[in-house]
Parts: structure tokens; sequence; C-alpha cells
């Protein structure tokens, strides 16, 4: 954070006196105001590989990665990185940057889909954080449902902070993935990383009440049934249209909700130009584009007198077709993607730096996506505007939701403390498609092999990041922190 910007304790959002020996705070708001972000992390490996290059080595055309799917550069881990030391690296960032107290802390909910323990939570490991603080008292677990598990995660804690059982601390929310594939034409659309993030009242980025939307079902789109390999089973066309549709109806829902519960009655029109930007949980962000102009079409379908002249040109044969017949309609994507050009320039674009440089974080993409957002505005150009989230987990578990940026010194620390975000991304070291096949076969060959030392060097390790040491014959992991020698 820059020297000009100092970093104000996070306590429970309300007084200066923090919380000791994780005892509740004896006065309190009754109910929590302004419940949302007060601050958020980021951290992603320090490794990449370059997508182009990546094209030529697996021998397919060029541009099918960069321009296809919308990628440049792919994070990945070395065998010294795991889901728990990305996650503690991203959650102790957060709480020194922040100056907040670990006692000050009520509940953790994790996100994750990379299991290393099918019973041991990545949250319990997390927990060794707080031992110095004598804070045991810390509700929530683990949340698994594909890349869902951080929305998941994030909502337990709203509730909890909006419910009876608060008690006046804050939440902490983590979402965090290692995406891998096995060698093929997925491979490329892997990436890591975390996102921590502290939820408190009087945040400067401040949730909708009552128009979060969801859309549940069974697909068999993208699915672990493998226990001992770290690759998914992938139908990827199924998973595109699958997103599709929860996206058309978790929009659906939300505008009438929105329409109920902002507007404060059901006749006003709700459309795109309600929210001032829209950020979607990024697979590859090329669909994130496309996602984008599914809105067009569900605001022209829905539109009493559309605009034939304007932003609705050229889709006269289209009115009253419906959503779910327009999947497979070429001709119709290309026509949305031109309509909705200046949308996703002004209200998405900006979301999409860590997606394209970092690949997708799986539960963590989305708030990558807010992160990117955040860190590419001014305070003025957020403040008083709205943003909208878009969350997706196959399987099917897909949420759309909303907030609301609030002028304060909190969103000023806010948006300071990604102004670094693009330097971050260029420091990383670039590793060579052959090397970085050679890791991943590696890592193959070593999963849950216990006990094991792993072979990366520590030098390798960003400074403050944490790492594992060892696994020892009992599959116990033990991590150190890389701090200045």
């Amino acid at each position: 954070m820059p020297s000009s910007v100092q970093p104000t304790p996070y306590t429970n959002g309300h007084t200066t006196n923090g919380l000791t020996n994780g005892h509740h705070h004896a006065e309190h708001e009754e109910r929590a105001r302004d419940v949302g972000i007060l601050a958020m992390e980021v951290y992603f490996p320090n490794n990449f590989v370059d997508q182009a290059e990546l094209e030529r080595f697996d021998g397919v055309s060029a541009g099918k990665y960069t321009i296809g799917l919308g990628q440049e550069r792919m994070g990945f881990c070395t065998d010294r990185e795991d889901i728990v030391s990305l996650c503690l690296t991203a959650v102790e960032r957060l709480m020194r940057r922040t100056g907040t107290s670990y006692a000050d802390i009520g509940r953790l909910d994790v996100g994750t889909e990379t299991l290393i323990d099918k019973s041991k939570s990545v949250k319990t490991n997390l927990m060794r954080l707080f031992e110095e603080s004598g804070n045991n008292d810390v509700e929530g677990v683990d949340n698994l449902n594909a890349c869902y598990g951080g929305t998941a995660g994030l909502f337990n804690s709203l509730d909890w902070m909006e419910s009876s059982a608060w008690d006046g601390r804050l939440a902490l929310v983590v979402a965090g993935d290692i995406a891998v594939y096995a060698s093929g034409n997925a491979r490329c659309t892997g990436g890591a990383g975390a996102v921590a993030m502290l939820i408190g009242p009087h945040a400067p980025l401040v949730f909708d009440q009552g128009v979060r939307s969801s859309f549940m079902q069974h697909a068999y789109d993208f699915y672990k049934p493998d226990m001992a390999s770290e690759y998914p089973t992938v139908d990827g066309q199924l998973s595109i249209r699958c997103y599709m549709e929860a996206l058309d109806r978790c929009y659906a829902k939300y505008r009438q909700k929105f329409a109920a519960k902002i507007f404060k009655n059901t006749t006003t029109p709700v459309n795109l130009d309600c929210l001032d930007f829209m950020v979607f949980h990024s697979p590859f962000t090329k669909l994130v584009q496309k996602s984008l102009s599914r809105l067009i079409l569900s605001d022209f379908l829905a539109h009493p007198e559309p605009d034939y002249t304007g932003k609705h040109a050229g889709l006269e044969k289209y009115r009253g077709v419906k959503l779910n017949t327009t999947f497979a309609d070429k001709d119709l994507e290309k026509l949305l993607l031109k309509l909705s050009h200046d949308a996703f320039s002004s209200k998405t674009d900006a979301s999409l730096m860590v997606a394209r440089n970092v690949g997708n974080m799986y539960t963590a993409s989305l708030y990558g996506g807010l992160v990117s957002l955040i860190s590419s505005h001014t305070v003025e150009e957020l403040s008083k505007r709205r943003v909208g989230l878009f969350s997706y987990g196959s399987g099917v578990a897909a949420s759309l939701f909303s907030a609301h940026f609030v002028p304060s010194d909190r969103l000023t620390q806010l948006v300071e403390s990604f102004r670094d975000l693009r330097q971050r991304l260029d420091e990383r070291a670039k590793t060579a498609p052959e090397e970085f096949d050679a890791i991943l076969k590696s890592k193959e060959s070593t999963h849950h092999s216990a006990p094991f030392t792993p072979a990366a060097p520590v030098e390798a390790v960003p400074r403050d990041a944490y790492y594992l040491e060892s696994i020892d014959g009992m599959h116990r992991r033990q991590y150190l922190v890389k701090r200045d020698s």
C-alpha cells in the first residue's frame, strides 16, 4: 500500500476498540448495517506460461488460446505450493496489511474444490494463523461445489453477520483453487490463485439485500470422480451451455427482484443499464464477452418497445424467440457481440486483467475479476456505482447478485491496495512450455505421495508467501513462510 494511505485497523466496523482473546464485544450493533467487503487480497503463484508459446508447444493453430479463448498467460503451482499454502498467504497478507487482529474474526468460510484431504478442511489448516491470538471461537468450514464454493462461503458469512447469531466480530471469506487439466486441449484453461475477503458492517462495497438470484440443477458438465487424480472429467460444450442457461435464468430472476427491492415496484424496467459494471466467473475470457452479450438479448426480449434503429438493430427476427433455443446460433452470437461491444468495454473488460494473465482460479475467479475491476478504476469512478456479479459452478450451482461502492476513506484504501496489481502480474517468472509440461508430469507421478519432499527450490517462492516444506508418512503437511533472510 502506498505510504500516503495509512491502513486503518478493522475491528467490528463501529468502534476503535478491538476484541481481545476472542471474546465477544459487549457492545455491538444489534443488527449489522451496510454489510460488505471491507478489504481484499489476491495471491497467485510466481510462475506462468505464455499462452502463445503454449500454442506452439501443443502444435495448435496460432491464436487458438490467445484469440479464440482470450487468454494471455497462465499461472501454475510447482510442488512447493498447494491449496493450503495459497490460502495461508492470502489471509496473512490481508490481515497484516489491514492491521486486523485475528481475535476480531468470528467466522471463516473457505471455498475450494482443490482437495488434499477428504475429511480435514482447508479452514482448519488456516486456524494455525489464529494460535497467537488465542481465538478458537471461529465458525465456518469449507464449501464445495466446483467454482461456486467461494460464493457459497460469502453468502454464509453475509447471512451470519445479518442474523441474530452475529456477535459483533468480522468474517473472513477465502476462495482458492489450483486448476489443472490432463495433457490436451483443456490444459490451456488452467490457473491458480486465492482471494481473501474481510467482511463487515459499514463497508466500502456493500452487498445489495434481497436481490441475489440463484439457479441450481443436476448436470454432469464438469466433475472429478477419480479421487486419485487432480484432473476433472469435462464435457466442454455441455458446460458452456449450462453456464449460459444458468446466466439467463439468474438474470431474469435478478431483474424481478431488483425491480421490487430497489425500484419498489414491478413495472419499472430493469436492464443492464442498472448495473455500472458486470463481473463474471471466467473459465476463459472469451466466454465472459459472450456472456455479457447474452444480457443484451435478455433485455431485448423483455423490452416492450425495442429500438431497432439503435441498440437492438438487427434483432427483429429474434423477437419472441425462447432463450434456451439460441445457444447454438452462431449468427446471433456474432450480432450480439457487435451490439454489446460498448457495454463490454465500459462494464466488464477491466475485470479480466487477472483472468487473462493467471487463468481460471475456479472459486477465486469471480473475485479475482472484482479485484481487477477495482484496480483499474479511481475512487471517483467507483463511488456510488453498482457492480453485478455472476458466479457459476458446474454441476450446476449459480447466482447473480450485486453490490454498490460507498464513498469513504475505506474505499480509498480498497482502491489503493491494488494499485500495483499489474506490476505484480508482470514481475512473475515466465516458464518455458517444456518445463511447465515436465513440472505437471512430475506432480502427476507424486500426487498424494507420502512421505514426500518437494523438489522445486524454495528460492522461487515469493517473499512473505507460505510454501509446503514436507509431507510425512502419515500425510501430515508442514508449511513454512518465506521471510527476508
